[in-house]
């Protein structure tokens, strides 16, 4: 009887154990892998658990989509140091990445019309206003979607790079922010396309400074932006796809030629857009 009772004490033991390691296998941290380019003015893509929190520098920014994808961008003047983390009812897992120092060009603009540059007339400021107003809608957009995920292509094709991404800005010899775009420099009418799939939050033309415009959400808040454009052929509400013609290039707007001014910007940071051209998505 007494080598029963060890028997039964030996198996009720090793089940204890086995429901305990398949409970700790059940509870484990959520796997996170990122890749991306880790300079100012670049981005992030990671994988993680399923509708798990995303958390950047102790700043809640979201939440992984279904299938566990997010991005994060590093602002232009970004620190250093980066820190993501995930966090699941289960657990959490952290990556410190160091941030490399962005290159940056000064720009000088002249010829620009004064109320392009520094605007007072009191009618003119109440229209830019409202203009901002409605911009600021469409860069709120957060969209349940990942197009982010399979990399962008170029919006206009064959097109010559006339402005990088960063460089300081200054305008009729008056010193501003700096700019947050990359201009491609081509011919009025040429198409602009889609560079990856995502939903329209703003479509307008006639704008004071950007002339035509056009806001694309490629999810969780990475919204590309399209300046100076002669003609938009998208509404707000619709959804594109990688390579679709959304608009063509213009001079509208503060622009001394043709050109687009193609922008990137995650949750009020300014990210270089063509570091995206080419991002593969990393896998867990």
């Amino acid at each position: 009887m007494a080598r029963e009772d060890r028997l039964n004490r030996r198996a009720l033991l090793a089940g204890l154990a086995v429901s305990a390691a398949a409970h700790a296998a059940w509870a484990a941290a959520p796997g996170l892998t990122l890749s991306g380019k880790f300079v100012q003015g670049g981005y992030a893509i990671g994988q993680t658990a399923p509708h798990a929190t995303i958390d950047v520098d102790g700043e809640v920014v979201g939440l992984a989509s279904a299938e566990g994808w997010f991005v994060v961008g590093f602002d232009r003047d970004a620190p250093p140091i980066a820190r993501v983390t995930v966090t699941t009812a289960d657990g959490s897992a952290s990556h410190e990445a160091a941030i490399a120092p962005g290159t940056f060009d000064i720009q000088r603009i002249d010829g620009l019309p004064a109320n392009q540059v520094a605007p007072v007339d009191p009618v003119l400021l109440a229209r830019i206003a409202a203009e901002g107003a409605r911009k600021a809608v469409g860069f709120a957009s957060v969209a349940d979607i990942d197009g982010f995920k399979s990399g962008f292509i170029m919006p206009v094709e064959g097109a010559r790079r006339s402005a990088r991404f960063g460089g300081q800005r200054v305008l009729n010899g008056e010193p501003k922010r700096p700019h947050f775009g990359v201009d491609l420099a081509a011919p009025v009418g040429t198409a602009v396309r889609a560079p990856a799939s995502g939903l329209v939050v703003f479509a307008e033309t006639g704008l004071h400074f950007e002339g035509g415009l056009i806001l694309l959400d490629h999810g969780q808040g990475l919204i590309t932006a399209y300046l100076h454009l002669s003609k938009a052929l998208v509404m707000a509400g619709d959804f594109v796809k990688q390579g679709q013609t959304i608009g063509a290039v213009g001079r509208e707007g503060r622009a001394t030629g043709p050109h687009l001014c193609w922008r990137m910007k995650w949750r009020g940071r300014n990210l270089d857009p063509s570091l995206m051209v080419g991002a593969s998505a990393p896998r867990l």
